[in-house]
Formats: C-alpha cells, structure tokens, sequence
C-alpha cells in the first residue's frame, strides 16, 4: 500500500468485510489492500447490476420481448467471461448462450445464415452468441476458412440480415471486446500454463499473434461497413475484464426498456 495512500471511511468499511477478508488472505504474503478494495467494490458493482438484469429478464419474459446480443472480439479477449456474468443470476429457462462448432456438411450448402436463424430468440427469452455470424467477417477469411466471394456476399447481406431481425422487433445489440496484442499475448501464456485452462487454445488461437495485423484489417472493415446507425457495433476496452464486465451489463441495461431502480 502506497504511504501516501488514503482510505475514506466507506473504503475501511468495505475492507472490514468478509468479502474482502477473503481476498486479503487469497494473495498470500503479496498482501494489496488497494487492488482488494478495488476487486471489492467491483463485486459490489456487479452484484448490484445482476440483480437489475434479474428485473430486466422478468420485463422481457412479461412483454414478450425477444433480446439478442452478439459477443465478439479477438481470441482470449475475455467474451465467455463477460456472458458468464451476465447470465449468472438471471432464470436458466429463458435463456440460451449459443456457441457454434464450425458448421457440418449439411450447413455448408445452406444459406449462411441459416443456422444463425434457428437460434434467434423466442418470444420472452434471451440469446447470447459467444462468436456469431460474423465469424464469415473476420476469423474465417483471416483462417482461409472461407472463399473471397463468399466473404463478399456476407458483406453485402449482414445489414440487409440485421434489418430484416430488428424490424421484426428483436432487440439487438452487438459488443465487439479489445484488447492489445501484448495482453493478448499475456493471456494465452496464462491459458497454457494453467491445466484448468489449456482446452481453451485451439489451432486458430495459436496463430493469432502471427496473423495480428491481417485481423486488424478485417476488423476494421467490418466496422466501417456494418457499425450501422441502426445496428451500431459498441466497442469495449476489455484489457481490464473487470471493467469490460461492468461495462457490458450497464450497456444492456441501458439498452432495454424495462424499468430500472438505478441510474443507467
């Protein structure tokens, strides 16, 4: 702790807690009373937002409202986690968290987004998509997982696709996760050290730092074609989770119209 360091009474309040009581003693002898507060008041934070997605998830159960949010970003960018807080509290029945394999035999001869229509959410539910259809914008043509002309031809439809979704009342939002090549870097060294974590890298993960820049092209065309005034993409700094999370959550509160008890 910095000497000149100085905690207000709400700040001893919060590390008097047993909360924070089991932070401290998880660090062992490299004991940060400041990186506990602060991992303390975001645990507050979060709890306080989960319960206003529980009142939200009611609002859209109620209404029949139909909520669809789209997670992207780069690889170890911190999209599961993100989703994970989300829907943590929020009823298991009205919800899906949708995650793709790549698509069958079958799928490659359908319309793109063909299975991506079978997933969309039901009147009173909620779906989350950890990668969607705009895996045919970036990940597939950085991989050659896809031809040129079918690229193009995604390109030419996706804002014609997310049109066709909202004017038909779904609720859509798009969160789009970014990090810097170097936590990028941090964070794959972590998942390969960890055996809780190594299933994580696939194939394409370990080429992602070589083909850094071929990503960020495509990354920035996707948004400049399809950030739509309609269907803006929102764009997280996500080299902090923490803060990725907490700005996530009060995005879709934001965005939803149910009636919220605190400010947005």
């Amino acid at each position: 702790m910095s000497d000149n360091h100085m905690f207000s009474e709400k700040d001893l309040k919060l590390l008097n807690t047993n909360r924070a009581t089991k932070v401290l003693l998880s660090q062992g002898d490299n004991i940060n009373p400041e990186k506990v507060l602060r991992y303390v008041k975001y645990e507050k934070t979060l709890e306080e937002l989960q319960v206003e997605l529980i009142k939200m998830q009611h609002w859209i159960i109620e209404n029949n409202q139909r909520l669809c949010i789209l997670f992207e970003g780069r690889d170890a960018a911190g999209k599961g986690g993100a989703i994970r807080r989300v829907t943590h509290h929020i009823n298991p029945r009205n919800y899906r968290v949708i995650a793709l394999p790549k698509p069958t035999e079958q799928e490659k001869g359908q319309w793109y987004f063909q299975r991506y229509v079978n997933k969309l959410p039901d009147p009173g539910n909620i779906v989350l998509f950890d990668r969607s259809w705009y895996n045919r914008a970036v990940v597939e043509p950085v991989n050659g997982f896809s031809t040129p002309e079918e690229y193009e031809r995604f390109m030419s439809e996706v804002n014609n696709f997310e049109n066709m979704i909202t004017n038909d009342g779904i609720i859509l939002m798009k969160f789009y996760f970014s990090i810097t090549k170097s936590e990028q870097a941090r964070r794959f060294d972590d998942i390969k050290s960890n055996p809780l974590k190594r299933w994580k890298m696939s194939p394409v993960d370990e080429k992602a730092q070589e083909l850094w820049d071929v990503y960020t092209e495509y990354k920035e065309r996707m948004f400049s074609h399809t950030n739509t005034e309609k269907n803006p993409w929102i764009i997280l700094r996500a080299n902090r989770k923490t803060t990725a999370r907490i700005a996530v959550i009060k995005h879709i509160l934001k965005r939803v119209p149910y009636k919220s008890e605190v400010s947005k």
